[in-house]
């Protein structure tokens, strides 16, 4: 049996997250050397791990800030002892969880660029990734793929390949560190590479700023929840710049977190029962499966605020997690609420923030609230946030479009990638008469809220006219949710032009539905929301049939390749 874990006072004073507001030097790469020297309660346990006993109990390991730096100084030393120097990248393709954010924290430490990489990722597509990286070396869990990848060409082979096991049990009293130690970051200084899915090609890689990826947190530090009795769920990849922004924010603020290192529903539960978090922050892929099948409400019981980041998740998945948990008086609410203060009564239930964000965005940069009081609101991701100087929908030329006009999502903030590495082509190709265009089809309202409807890529060109997948998939999963638990709408070629098709993965009691089942009911509930019909519906069985990429997205590239001929004549 697990019990739920008592969490030590970690937060720092709020007199220390006000001055880590206007402090000038810090940024991505230093923020916990700052947490160190300022937070006075740095010995205290905050970001915990977890495994499993010999009896399939959670068990959870606290980390403090002093643990932290003694971690990452261990790993430096190694890191130095094998040639590492400043501006160097290097690629880290470990497990999910602490430890690629421990490597993050040694490669920063020695200004080094650590090049984050999902270890899920197809050993082809990383090696080209790698290749176009350029990494002196590389740490893995497991090495024998990429050994065996640059056998036939050692030319192309980084410095060292190393088991991510050997920098983990390296003497902390050997070797030396830099006499310039931590590194010393410039604004503009890189701590980061991100990689996108790569579903086609080589991925891009995203750099982040030392400055840019903490421009836009700075309130955070006062309007985040940070009350003594919180608790943060990171369900987050920890390679990607979602699972590093959390972590940041948690190390300044002395947040107690746990950092998960498994995001399906199997392995979360049980450490979320374990440890009770008040906030849980996550890539769709987890609320989804959280918002399926029986409610998770022990687990949960505590909750009072989901965050969702990536991509916007769907009402009929938030919906459900907004009943369960609980919003107790004094909550104060996050800090993408304008105006944002203390609930006067305790209400059941939780708030759910659906933050569009990107790595390219540098935080989530939109943010709509629900609750289970909220009315529905398909595709509206809200407001611009504090860190976006100017959010516009415009045209291909990148001028404004009227309110009500669909077009290209586009953002001047300062917290936006420096640009994509070593490709100065692909990064003006984002750039449109002053905005960075986010790769967003969206509209926006008269009262300045934003509605979001596809990524570029994936808008249907049919006969008639553009189909937006995201609202057809709002319908599917909204009001066909007796039959429906998840679904990814595409266009595929049909005559002329495209029209829409849909994979869907039935509810587990509707495991004997019919994909004709499920085009005449969700046909129906198109035409009640004016949108256009599905021309098939193909049912999905098993996880082959809905391929998810390496974050947990699922592959519309590869679902528009493998159905190309669905409707062929």
């Amino acid at each position: 049996m697990t019990e739920t874990m008592p969490i030590a006072m970690s937060i720092a004073p709020l007199a220390v997250r006000q001055a880590f507001m206007t402090e000038p030097g810090l940024g991505a790469g230093n923020f916990l050397d700052h947490a160190l020297a300022a937070n006075p309660n740095r010995g205290v346990p905050f970001v915990y791990s977890h495994h499993e006993d010999h009896r399939g109990g959670v068990v959870l390991r606290g980390h403090s800030l002093t643990d932290l730096a003694a971690l990452r100084d261990r790993y430096a030393k190694w890191y130095r002892a094998n040639g590492v120097r400043p501006g160097e990248p290097v690629a880290i393709v470990v497990a999910e969880g602490l430890e690629p954010l421990i490597h993050f924290l040694a490669l920063t430490a020695l200004g080094a660029i650590p090049a984050l990489v999902n270890d899920a990722m197809r050993t082809d597509v990383m090696v080209r990734y790698l290749d176009h990286v350029g990494v002196v070396g590389i740490v893995a869990d497991d090495t024998t793929r990429l050994l065996l990848a640059y056998r036939d060409d050692p030319a192309r082979r980084p410095r060292f390949i190393a088991l991510s096991a050997e920098v983990g049990a390296h003497d902390a009293a050997s070797g030396e560190l830099p006499e310039e130690y931590p590194h010393r970051h410039a604004p503009d200084d890189l701590v980061a590479l991100i990689h996108s899915s790569g579903t086609t090609g080589t991925p891009k890689s995203t750099t982040l700023g030392h400055r840019s990826f903490w421009d836009g947190k700075q309130q955070r530090m006062v309007r985040f929840p940070a009350e003594p009795y919180d608790r943060l769920m990171s369900l987050m990849p920890h390679t990607h710049a979602g699972g590093l922004s959390y972590f940041l924010t948690a190390v300044l603020l002395g947040l107690p977190t746990v950092v998960m290192s498994d995001w399906r529903r199997a392995a979360v539960e049980p450490v979320m029962e374990a440890f009770q978090p008040t906030m849980v922050a996550s890539f769709p892929r987890t609320f989804v499966e959280l918002a399926t099948g029986e409610p998770p409400a022990k687990a949960a019981a505590k909750v009072h605020t989901w965050f969702n980041t990536g991509d916007s998740a769907h009402y009929g998945h938030i919906r459900r997690l907004v009943r369960l948990g609980e919003r107790p008086a004094g909550l104060i609410k996050p800090w993408l609420l304008p105006g944002g203060g203390p609930d006067d009564e305790p209400r059941p239930g939780s708030q759910f923030i659906d933050g569009l964000g990107s790595s390219e965005m540098g935080m989530a940069l939109f943010g709509q609230v629900t609750t289970p009081e909220s009315e529905r609101s398909d595709r509206c991701v809200g407001r611009a946030q504090e860190a976006v100087i100017k959010a516009a929908v415009l045209d291909e030329n990148g001028d404004e479009v009227p309110d009500g006009t669909v077009g290209l999502l586009g953002v001047i903030t300062p917290s936006r990638t420096p640009g994509y590495w070593h490709d100065k082509r692909m990064t003006r190709s984002f750039e449109l008469n002053g905005y960075w265009l986010t790769g967003d089809v969206a509209w926006r309202d008269g009262e300045g809220r934003f509605y979001h409807l596809d990524r570029t890529v994936d808008v249907i060109d049919t006969a008639a006219g553009p189909v937006y997948s995201l609202p057809v998939e709002e319908v599917l999963i909204a009001d066909c949710a007796d039959i429906v638990q998840d679904c990814a709408v595409v266009g595929i070629p049909s005559g002329e032009g495209q029209r829409p098709i849909a994979v869907v993965r039935p509810q587990a009691e509707a495991a004997g539905v019919t994909a004709e089942d499920v085009r005449e009911q969700a046909n129906k509930a198109l035409a009640d929301a004016g949108l256009a019909p599905l021309a098939a519906v193909i049912i999905a069985r098993g996880d082959d049939e809905y391929p998810l990429g390496p974050t947990g997205k699922v592959l519309k590239r590869e679902l528009r390749t493998r159905h190309a001929g669905l409707l062929a004549g």
